[in-house]
């Protein structure tokens, strides 16, 4: 991967749509919904404070994170489409 993210920003691919739903409709591109979980794959170093100390990063690679709806940049990298958000944008951790 060629992108890093730079201080508290974290870079997160989106995990798969649903194509189908539970009654076995298929469901067009236009009325899918975005979605809000992704797996971590790159994460900065972390933000500074005030007195310059680094603040560490609470999300790792690997994580799969819930974020908020609206928040982030979506870019395509490698014909992959990512999103890019601060560690502020992302709301919860799954296990």
């Amino acid at each position: 991967m060629a992108i890093k993210p730079l201080a508290d920003r974290i870079l997160v691919k989106p995990l798969a749509r649903e194509e189908m739903t539970k009654g076995g409709i298929y469901l067009p591109d236009t009325v899918k919904d975005k979605p809000q979980e992704g797996t971590v794959i790159a994460v900065g170093a972390g933000k500074r404070n005030d007195k310059g100390e680094l603040i560490p990063m609470e999300v790792k690679v690997g994580d799969v994170v819930i974020y908020s709806k609206y928040g982030g940049t979506e870019i395509k990298e490698d014909g992959e489409e990512m999103m890019i958000l601060r560690e502020s944008d992302i709301l919860a951790v799954k296990d």
